[in-house]
């Protein structure tokens, strides 16, 4: 993964976070020109992610590089396992720590809940998706550990596709209406609509809507919501609302392209990692 300059400020105003003016522990009981060998170990099965993020902070810390020594977006079943180490200043080693295993942790959790939901929809023909629902400045990074569990990435904000909700759809006068304003006015943008029920369907269908996001429908109405669009324009489905790993198989039985899982950034745990380090 490339790491530009936003994702430089952001390893940078972490560490500041952690570090304020200096470690005080390691500054008074590690001397000054101690170096040492760091290992990075993940300890529960899962997709790791994230080692180039993880590296930038070793750079920043004065710490060297880290080199990695196995392989990301892929499932990891035996563990615990080294997968990455760095050797340098122990100072900046220990400073490094928390927050490359922070940002390490987090992402390769995203990406390991991603590949979990994957493989619970396997051969359904749906994909699986992210949303807008992630964490305030990590949202570029987080949809990056989604695409490395398997997972496809939605829009990636308010400015490059358009999504009408429920509250544009009131606002504008309907399902249907907001549609077609939409179109009018942004006929270069793929059209997505928020549908409740069946008459809400028709109506976006009707309009002309490229996807409609079929929110917090049962499975039984699922089959029917795309029954009544696949009669009409065909547009794309996308099921969403409250999906969870032991719903997630129905829910893209029904028939559905696509189900999105805000799940996926906004509730993923950590993937257990750890780091030792020998002088």
């Amino acid at each position: 993964m490339e790491i530009d300059r936003d994702t430089r400020e952001l390893v940078a105003r972490a560490l500041l976070e952690d570090l304020g003016p200096g470690d005080v522990t390691a500054e008074a009981v590690v001397p000054e020109d101690a170096t040492g060998r760091a290992t990075i170990a993940q300890k529960a099965p899962g997709v790791l992610f994230g080692l180039d993020v993880a590296a930038e902070v070793f750079r920043q810390t004065g710490a060297g590089g880290l080199e990695a020594v196995a392989a990301e977006s892929e499932w990891r079943e035996d563990v615990p396992a080294e997968v990455a180490r760095a050797g340098g200043p122990a100072r900046a080693l220990l400073a490094a720590e928390r927050t490359a295993l922070n940002l390490l942790g987090h992402l390769s959790g995203v990406a390991t809940l991603t590949a979990r939901f994957v493989k619970a929809i396997e051969g359904s023909g749906a994909r699986i998706l992210d949303t807008r629902k992630t964490t305030p400045g990590l949202r570029a990074l987080e949809k990056a550990a989604v695409a490395a569990g398997g997972g496809t990435n939605h829009r990636m904000g308010l400015y490059d596709a358009i999504l009408i909700k429920d509250n544009h759809a009131a606002l504008a006068g309907g399902v249907g209406e907001a549609v077609r304003r939409a179109r009018d006015a942004r006929p270069d943008l793929s059209i997505e609509v928020e549908c409740r029920d069946l008459d809400e369907v028709r109506q976006g269908a009707e309009a002309g809507a490229d996807r409609l996001l079929l929110d917090n429908m049962t499975p039984a109405e699922l089959r029917k919501a795309v029954a009544a669009a696949r009669g009409s324009n065909g547009p794309e489905l996308e099921a969403s609302g409250g999906v969870t790993l032991d719903t997630v198989a129905e829910i893209a039985g029904t028939g559905v392209d696509f189900v999105s899982v805000g799940a996926l950034t906004h509730s993923a745990p950590a993937l257990d990692l750890s780091m030792t380090l020998e002088i």
